[in-house]
């Protein structure tokens, strides 16, 4: 496990019962018998998938609260932070895989963002509702059978367990409420989608959206524009959108001072931080921490 201040970020081989390095893929059953030590809230540094067919609660994903509904499917992406609020009858099943495991065969380096459930432009991560009874058993096989390939411990198949992968993701890709036409000829979707995506790896650096834009080896201005069409934001709402997100979430669940999370977060001195806050929350970080303290 690696600590982001308190906001602490697991790694695969933290969900493993036997804790081994180099973990790329984990598929088990999911219920109240799966016990981790983990913390809430936290983030993964891999990809989710967790199918439910029973049970009741809610998925917090950044902020947004999500009714579980089975048979449903939620999806993860790494940096996200999440927690679970689930009853005593919950039952489905979890796959936990890396971009590398994944990509591993694939030409496009970019292929796990062309799936809509990942990385989503609109920031939410509502799930997948199963409609269809067939759609809802021919996943809950896929499953089932990923588990009975990791029971095989060493004679298990990494390209069966990919095989897997791909149609589960392939399935829900179907599935998942999406306007496709205008997605897959949109170039500009994508284009969003990566800088999304170093956003999530890079927040912490408090970079400009020049340098996000050399990242992607467009101009800033064209960057700009694709993500006002896209998300009818600009490129620097998505930032302060996303730093606010985070200082809010350092303030709630970490013990550090005001000062040390401006350092944390790259600001130039605490002043200025607090302005900046202050600015786009309406509201002093302490003053912040204090109300939310209350509330709770």
């Amino acid at each position: 496990m690696r600590e982001s201040k308190n906001i602490p970020v697991y790694s695969l081989d933290n969900f493993r019962k036997e804790r081994k390095k180099d973990v790329f893929y984990q598929v088990e059953v999911f219920d109240t018998n799966r016990h981790f030590e983990v913390s809430y809230p936290h983030r993964h540094d891999f990809y989710e998938i967790l199918y439910l067919s029973k049970g009741s609660g809610f998925h917090i994903i950044d902020n947004n609260k999500y009714e579980i509904k089975p048979p449903c499917v939620f999806f993860m992406s790494p940096g996200q932070a999440h927690r679970l609020e689930l009853s005593n009858d919950i039952e489905g099943y979890i796959f936990l895989f890396t971009a590398g495991f994944y990509l591993v065969n694939q030409t496009k380096k970019g292929r796990l963002l062309e799936f809509p459930f990942f990385f989503s432009v609109d920031r939410t991560n509502p799930p997948l509702a199963l409609e269809s009874t067939k759609d809802e058993m021919f996943l809950l096989e896929l499953f089932k059978r990923g588990c009975s390939e990791i029971e095989k411990g060493n004679g298990c198949s990494e390209d069966m367990i990919r095989s897997l992968l791909e149609l589960i993701l392939l399935t829900c890709d179907q599935l998942y409420p999406e306007d496709r036409d205008i997605i897959m000829q949109d170039r500009g979707y994508f284009l969003v989608k990566r800088f999304l995506l170093l956003i999530e790896e890079n927040y912490q650096k408090n970079l400009r959206v020049n340098d996000y834009a050399n990242m992607l080896a467009v101009t800033p201005n064209h960057l700009t524009q694709m993500v006002k069409q896209i998300t009818g934001k600009t490129s620097v709402e998505l930032l302060q959108e996303k730093y606010i997100v985070e200082i809010k979430r350092l303030l709630l669940h970490s013990g550090m001072t005001v000062s040390e999370i401006a350092g944390v977060m790259n600001f130039e001195d605490q002043s200025y931080f607090t302005k900046y806050f202050k600015k786009y929350a309406g509201i002093t970080p302490t003053l912040y921490r204090k109300e939310s303290i209350k509330s709770t």
